[in-house]
């Protein structure tokens, strides 16, 4: 059987999107290796096409449909924007561009058993693949949306100066029922950026002792998690780093074996943490990084 358009858009696109995320060291941001397909990979004019109905290259509506029968297979994740290429990704990536993608759709098929109405993805990938007329193309969908709210949270946050991100941590610990005793000025803060308590006067143990470092393009190094340990002067003193980055591999373990109890909040743990208290924080707080929630139908899978 002749191959459709649309599967070979997607094998040699997700082809190319699983080495993009093997080059990268496993992860990236989904826009980023959707950027990076479009500086390596050629299409023609059919597939660089806008869709009539949602305005979306062809080309990028097929790879995201096709990603959930990568994520069903095993071979992807995706959390809060992040692609994730798993071991058996990348393990599959051995398979070739054509086999790879032939996998990845017969495991699919497997998880998604019967379908009640027999549609090809030729069908929805061609005609419009906003239709809500399968389960995948609606997870396909709500999968995108998810990506481009946590991008515009995420820009939203780099935007901000570190003395404003500071003050993003300390609304979210005043909603999560904490007392903030001191927000470091302008100025050197010896490693202390927020000391908060879980009491008003500050008379119950333990006091907290937050580091906030707005580094949304680094990893926090090792050094820097030992550096917020030297500050727990006190045996019952406990350490908060919060980053609107990530934390080096080195820096979660140094975290882990720390005789001191270390606590570490990268970009997607503050957001999800926001997302979870949100509706505690006044309207000031809330004004700090407005949200507003909307809701899909979900399934029961």
């Amino acid at each position: 059987m002749a191959k459709s358009k649309s599967q070979k858009i997607a094998e040699k696109t997700i082809f190319a999107a699983f080495n993009i995320l093997k080059e990268a060291g496993g992860e990236m941001l989904g826009k980023d290796v959707i950027e990076k397909i479009r500086e390596t990979v050629t299409f023609d004019e059919y597939e660089n096409d806008r869709l009539e109905k949602t305005g979306n290259i062809r080309w990028e509506s097929v790879l995201r449909f096709f990603t959930i029968d990568c994520m069903k297979a095993g071979y992807l994740r995706k959390n809060k924007g992040i692609w994730i290429l798993t071991d058996e990704g990348e393990t599959a990536i051995k398979l070739g561009q054509e086999n790879l993608l032939k996998t990845a759709t017969e495991l699919y098929r497997e998880w998604d058993g019967n379908r009640k109405k027999q549609i090809t993805k030729e069908g929805v990938a061609e005609k419009d693949i906003t239709e809500e007329n399968t389960h995948q193309a609606q997870e396909a969908i709500i999968s995108q949306y998810e990506e481009q709210a946590y991008n515009g949270i995420r820009n939203f946050v780099i935007s901000k100066n570190p003395y404003e991100f500071q003050d993003l941590v300390a609304g979210l610990l005043k909603a999560m029922g904490y007392f903030i005793s001191e927000i470091a000025q302008r100025g050197p803060d010896g490693g202390i950026d927020i000391i908060a308590f879980t009491d008003a006067l500050g008379t119950k143990q333990p006091r907290i002792i937050v580091q906030v470092k707005h580094k949304p393009n680094d990893n926090i190094s090792s050094d820097e998690v030992q550096k917020l340990a030297g500050t727990l002067k006190r045996n019952t003193d406990v350490g908060i780093f919060v980053t609107s980055g990530t934390f080096s591999k080195p820096a979660i373990k140094e975290a882990r074996d720390s005789r001191e109890h270390i606590e570490l909040i990268d970009f997607n743990r503050f957001t999800s943490l926001w997302q979870e208290y949100y509706s505690k924080m006044n309207d000031e707080q809330k004004n700090l990084l407005p949200l507003h929630p909307i809701y899909f139908l979900g399934s029961n899978e």
